[in-house]
C-alpha cells in the first residue's frame, strides 16, 4: 500500500511520462582483478549497470554497496565513487586493502576503457545523462543520495545499453533520440522496480520529496498551458499562497512562475516543432502577452527565434 506521504501514482506517472531525456556520453569499463576504479564525479548524473563480475562499490555517506552482475547505480552529479574488484564470490565477502587505483579523467561521447593487464573480472555499462522539464528543471539533479536496484537477465537492461552504445557509435539518423529513448525505458524500469519493492527512493528527490508540492508541479507538467496562476496552483496543493511559494522554490530550486514558463517554453518548441499550430496561438499557450515578449524569452531559452527554430526543424525533416 502506498504511504500518504509520498506522490501519487498519478502524479508519478505524469512526471515520468513528460521526462525528457537525453544522453550525454555512453562508455564501456573492463577491469581485472587487480585494479580499483576510481571515479571523481561529474556534473550530469551517471548510470552504471554490470553486465558481469562482482565487487563493492563505496559511496560518500553510504556503506559499502556490494555488486553483481545485473547491478544498476544511479548516482547523483559531483559524486565520486570507488570500485572494487573481486575474482570470485568467496573473495568478495572480504574487502581488502587497495591494490592500485585507476583514475578516469574523460569521458567521451563513446568509449573503451580497460584497466589492469589480468583477465577481466567486471565488465560495466556508463553512461551520463540528463533528466529535463524545460531547459534547466533536471530531476536527477535533485537526487540527495545513489539508487541502487538488483535486476536480472530477464529484464533485459544490458541489451538496451548496448543498442544505445551501438546507436551512438553508428552516429545514424535519429541515433541521439533512439538513445535517449532506450535511457528513458531503463529509468522506467527502475521507478518500477523500486515501487514494487521496500526500496522506494522517490524520497531522495528534492523534487518529490514534498507530497504537496510534487502534485502541483505534476499539474504544471501535465498541462503547461493551462491558466495556471500562484492562487491555483496553491490551491492544487492544499497550502497557503505564501507557504507555497516557500515550499515550491525550496523543493524545485526556483520560483513557481519561472518553471511554469520554462514549461511552456518547452510545450511552444514541441508545437513549432510539430508545425500543428499557428504561432499566434502558440503564444497564446505560453501565456505572453504579446508575440515580441515571447520570442524574446524564447530566444533567450533556445538560442533562436520562434520562426527561425521552426523552420530549422521543419527544414531537418524534409531532408
Amino acid at each position: 500500500m502506498k504511504s500518504a506521504s509520498r506522490i501519487s501514482a498519478w502524479g508519478l506517472n505524469h512526471l515520468i511520462a513528460t521526462l525528457d531525456v537525453k544522453a550525454v556520453a555512453l562508455s564501456e569499463h573492463l577491469l581485472s582483478p587487480d585494479r580499483n576504479l576510481v571515479m571523481k564525479g561529474h556534473e550530469s548524473p551517471g548510470i552504471y549497470y554490470v553486465l558481469e563480475g562482482i565487487g563493492f562499490m563505496y559511496l560518500p555517506n553510504d556503506p559499502p554497496v556490494k555488486i553483481f552482475t545485473h547491478t544498476l547505480i544511479i548516482v547523483p552529479p559531483n559524486c565520486p565513487f570507488r570500485l572494487e574488484v573481486f575474482n570470485d564470490e568467496e573473495h568478495a565477502n572480504i574487502r581488502g586493502e587497495i591494490k592500485s587505483v585507476d583514475d578516469l579523467k574523460a569521458v567521451g561521447n563513446i568509449s573503451r576503457f580497460t584497466y589492469g593487464h589480468a583477465e577481466p573480472k567486471t565488465l560495466m555499462i556508463c553512461g551520463l545523462f540528463k533528466t529535463l522539464y524545460g531547459s534547466t528543471s533536471d530531476l536527477f539533479e535533485t537526487l540527495s543520495g545513489p539508487i541502487i536496484q538488483n535486476f536480472s537477465a530477464i529484464d533485459k537492461l544490458d541489451d538496451k545499453l548496448k543498442i544505445a552504445m551501438a546507436e551512438l557509435m553508428s552516429q545514424e539518423i535519429g541515433a541521439g533520440a533512439m538513445t535517449a529513448a532506450l535511457l528513458k525505458q531503463i529509468i522506467v524500469a527502475v521507478v518500477r522496480k523500486s515501487l514494487d519493492s521496500m526500496h522506494v527512493w522517490v524520497e531522495r528527490f528534492s523534487m518529490l520529496s514534498d507530497p504537496k508540492i510534487a502534485h502541483a508541479f505534476a499539474e504544471m507538467v501535465a498541462q503547461p498551458s493551462k491558466a495556471h496562476s500562484i492562487h491555483s496552483l496553491a490551491e492544487t496543493a492544499c497550502l497557503s499562497r505564501s507557504a507555497f511559494i516557500v515550499r515550491f522554490t525550496s523543493a524545485i530550486g526556483r520560483s513557481p512562475m519561472m518553471v511554469l514558463r520554462d514549461l511552456r517554453l518547452r510545450q511552444a518548441a514541441t508545437h513549432l516543432m510539430a508545425g500543428d499550430i499557428s504561432l499566434d496561438q502558440v503564444v497564446r499557450n505560453t501565456g505572453y502577452a504579446s508575440s515580441g515578449s515571447f520570442s524574446r524569452a524564447f530566444k533567450q531559452a533556445y538560442g533562436v527565434d520562434p520562426s527561425a527554430y521552426r523552420k530549422s526543424t521543419q527544414d531537418h525533416k524534409s531532408v
